[in-house]
């Protein structure tokens, strides 16, 4: 794949200097940053890795210089990681210059002494009428010169030879022609942001105790996950969680997504969307009442209302004091008959939008419920989670075949999604690659999850789990931020 030239960011500029088989540079406009490695292979790839995070984090395609012993060459590489030479130069070896061979250009060409004009052979001296002459001719030649301001003609000038204001004129017209718009002219103020030292880790250690080491390429890409899942939206957005196949893990991705954002700032709400009773409540923490989704219809009124104030909404929902999220329970009243409509949902959401900026919507499992597709209509993104069952993997399947089948809008919404494949049992790295492989081309992104025994039953919290988890929960947050 040719990386797209005209989307390469020139500034700040970069350059990767190797010093050797065990150590290298790295220069981004002013910063500067010494990697060290066990072989000058690894140099490179820690290198490389730190541009591509750099790339990742700007979000476009840039320009790397690179020198070594062997030459000079120029890199493209993208955010996906694509590396393209564009110009590479080997250095040229000189042969030492052999002793007493100064001077020397060749049997045909042999060196010449300069040569001086010969100087007078004396002092010469002028006589005062010829003195007086010379002045005479040099007042009129002043005489016959043009008015200060005027353009002169060159003397003898050749034939066909244009004037110098015409000459002027047409290096003004080859000069505008060439020269770029002011519109696409970049801001000087785009400096390079400081690199905070390590925090995790080895290096984030050793800081602890008074270094200042630059983070590593993994702490770089967790940084850039985490800018991406920190920003803030104009307007609410709504990620619908679907599996039309029970037990696919939708409730425990909707809890740990909501962790991940609310974590990060966001203001989030984790909505249990089933008709009756579903089981966001069972894995999340209680608030000091019992209040649900049906409660919220029937104070709707006032919670639109002009008067409302933005705690009131904290009557209706269960914060989670950990995860920084609230959730908004389906009804768990099991003598209860009543079933959400299309038209409830409608009031609900504007209500969760209302008082939120991010809405993850838990579902049922009847993908031809009123409730089920009106939240398809309100939904920006989708994330369809499954597990490395094999019925969890074609129920996802086909729930996206239906909504891409259904309309155009649904069917970007398929394509547009985030697929989640989460291990069932420890063990089934192999097959969870696998599962995932096989959704790769027809959604946008696809993210694996381990098996970690703290979402298998329980109250789910995030810092319960083991850090390869989170980091996993991490990465496919980011996924989902991007599709907003």
């Amino acid at each position: 794949m040719t990386i797209d030239r005209s989307k390469v960011r020139e500034f700040p500029p970069i350059s990767i200097t190797i010093n050797g088989d065990d150590g290298g540079e790295l220069l981004i406009g002013s910063t500067r940053q010494a990697v060290t490695g066990a072989s000058e292979t690894e140099v490179r790839r820690e290198l490389l890795g730190l541009v591509v995070a750099h790339a990742r984090t700007g979000g476009s395609v840039v320009r790397v210089t690179t020198r070594d012993q062997e030459g000079i060459g120029v890199l493209l590489v993208s955010p996906e990681g694509e590396i393209e030479e564009e110009y590479s130069e080997a250095i040229e070896v000189r042969e030492p210059v052999p002793a007493g061979a100064v001077g020397e250009l060749g049997e045909d060409e042999p060196v010449r002494a300069p040569t001086h004009p010969d100087p007078p052979a004396g002092p010469t001296t002028t006589s005062p009428e010829a003195r007086e002459e010379d002045i005479d001719r040099l007042l009129e030649e002043i005489d016959q010169l043009p008015p200060l301001g005027t353009e002169l003609e060159p003397r003898n000038a050749p034939a066909g030879l244009p004037s110098i204001p015409a000459a002027r004129a047409e290096q003004a017209e080859e000069a505008a022609q060439t020269r770029r718009s002011l519109r696409e002219a970049e801001s000087f103020l785009r400096a390079p942001a400081v690199v905070e030292p390590a925090r995790t880790g080895l290096r984030g250690l050793l800081n602890s105790l008074g270094l200042s080491l630059p983070p590593g390429a993994l702490e770089l890409e967790i940084r850039e996950f985490e800018h991406v899942v920190a920003r803030h939206y104009a307007m609410t957005r709504t990620i619908a969680v679907v599996n039309q196949k029970g037990g696919s893990n939708k409730t425990p991705s909707v809890a740990c997504l909501s962790a991940v954002f609310g974590l990060a700032g966001g203001s989030v709400l984790a909505w249990d969307n089933n008709e009756t009773t579903g089981t966001l409540g069972w894995r999340t923490e209680q608030g000091d009442h019992t209040r649900s989704a049906l409660d919220v219809l029937s104070r709707s009124g006032h919670l639109l209302s002009d008067t409302a104030r933005a705690a009131d909404i904290n009557a209706f929902v269960h914060h989670q004091t950990a995860d920084k999220y609230d959730v908004l329970r389906s009804d768990a009243d099991i003598d209860g008959t009543h079933e959400v409509t299309a038209d409830e949902v409608d009031v609900l959401h504007a209500v969760a939008s209302k008082y939120y900026n991010l809405v993850f919507m838990d579902s049922g499992n009847n993908h031809r419920a009123a409730n089920w597709n009106r939240m398809i209509e309100h939904a920006d993104q989708l994330v369809v989670p499954t597990t490395t069952e094999e019925d969890r993997a074609e129920a996802a399947l086909l729930t996206l075949k239906g909504l891409a089948r259904r309309d155009e809008r649904t069917a970007g919404l398929a394509a547009q999604a985030v697929v989640v494949v989460s291990q069932w049992q420890p063990g089934q790295e192999r097959l969870a690659a696998q599962i995932a492989d096989g959704f790769r081309e027809y959604v946008r992104d696809v993210q694996v999850i381990p098996f970690d025994p703290a979402l298998k039953a329980g109250i789910i919290h995030h810092g319960a789990m083991r850090p390869k988890t989170r980091l996993a929960w991490l990465r496919a947050a980011a996924a989902v931020a991007r599709g907003l």
